[in-house]
């Protein structure tokens, strides 16, 4: 049984063809997929801490440029994403849907797709939670939306990030709420801060630990700092990442992490949370840019208390061959620029990153 929030948001194109499909508007899910309308959630004093891989932009290629392996594809970080719950950002769709946003003529538009049974490799690799809050997601339509969700769902996958959408899981007995948003009226969008409030709040009934997933930002390789205004992308509003952060953090989030510029960005304490404004690129075969800056990325541990405290965290640096595959980087080249873009934008509540690359506590 899953809940679905009403009243957020009016009901789009996509939203229909969901509906019609007999799909829930909104998904919870977890590890079981357990109802959070009938289960009540245990005093968070009697909880364990929550442990939490997250990683950025991912997606295997487009139909039929895709992997040869795709199973291995993930095997040079298969051991460090290891973790009870593993977040990561779905750039595309799973379908064999044909019809795609972009004409027939076009030369700069890009949608991804990626066949049915690639589903199991983003499983296989570890996995536990998709995010669909970006301008990919919706790249073939109401029909790619509705066959992305459905596999997830069978393999076991938890979604987040579409029109009401908030996905549950749980570690032991502690639930986390991931609530995901974009710039954009096909996902929960970060552009109406009082629709993101309500959500977050939603959320916060639903488990005791709450992470905020944001796709906003402008993107290219010299967009790696928090400029704290509205910034844009070919003319498109991709939102005030440093205003929506702080926002989701006083509406209740413990945590918040970000992608969508391609590159790293810098992380922030504010209010003894954790702002990890872009977690760069994770995964692309041939899609992305995978040089100067883009080519740096990392894999980022946070454990949380079952209050959504900050206990520990720790950061994997990782580097993007030119194919997009992404590999251990010996040299923590992706620590040292994230230590020092958070030293620029956030001055003293900047994190800090040990050479080791653990996270240091305000």
């Amino acid at each position: 049984m899953v809940s679905t929030l009403r009243g957020h948001q009016p009901m789009n194109r996509v939203m229909k063809f969901l509906v019609l499909l007999g799909f829930s508007v909104v998904a919870t899910g977890s590890a079981s997929f357990a109802d959070s309308t009938t289960t009540s959630t245990p005093s968070a004093t009697q909880l364990p801490n929550v442990s939490i891989a997250m990683v950025g932009d991912m997606e295997l290629g487009n139909s039929p440029q895709v992997p040869s392996s795709p199973l291995s594809y993930f095997s040079p970080i298969k051991q460090a994403l290891a973790a009870p719950i593993v977040f990561g950002n779905l750039e595309g769709t799973i379908t064999n849907s044909t019809t795609s946003k972009c004409g027939a003529t076009s030369t700069n538009c890009y949608a991804f797709k990626v066949p049915p049974s690639f589903a199991k490799v983003y499983r296989a690799a570890g996995f536990t939670v998709l995010n669909s809050a970006n301008n990919h997601s919706s790249d073939f339509g109401a029909v790619g939306v509705a066959t992305t969700s459905q596999l997830l769902k069978e393999i076991g996958i938890a979604q987040a990030g579409l029109p009401g959408q908030i996905a549950v899981v749980r570690e032991g007995t502690s639930r986390v709420a991931f609530v995901d948003f974009a710039p954009y009226s096909t996902t929960n969008s970060l552009l109406n801060l009082t629709t993101a409030k309500a959500l977050i709040l939603r959320a916060r009934k639903l488990a005791n630990v709450v992470v905020v997933y944001m796709h906003a930002g402008a993107e290219g390789s010299t967009m790696d700092h928090v400029t704290r205004t509205t910034e844009y992308y070919v003319g498109e509003n991709r939102g005030n990442p440093f205003a929506f952060a702080h926002a989701a953090i006083n509406d209740g989030a413990d945590l918040v992490v970000g992608s969508g510029p391609h590159v790293l960005r810098g992380m922030e304490w504010y209010r003894g949370h954790l702002i990890a404004y872009s977690l760069g690129n994770f995964a692309n075969y041939f899609n992305f840019s995978s040089s100067g800056t883009m080519s740096l990325s990392g894999i980022l541990h946070i454990t949380l208390s079952s209050t959504g405290a900050f206990v520990e965290g720790h950061f994997v640096s990782v580097l993007l061959q030119p194919t997009g595959r992404a590999v251990i980087d010996p040299t923590r080249a992706s620590a040292r620029l994230v230590t020092q873009l958070s030293r620029q934008d956030f001055g003293s509540h900047g994190a800090v990153l040990t050479q080791a690359g653990n996270l240091r506590s305000p």
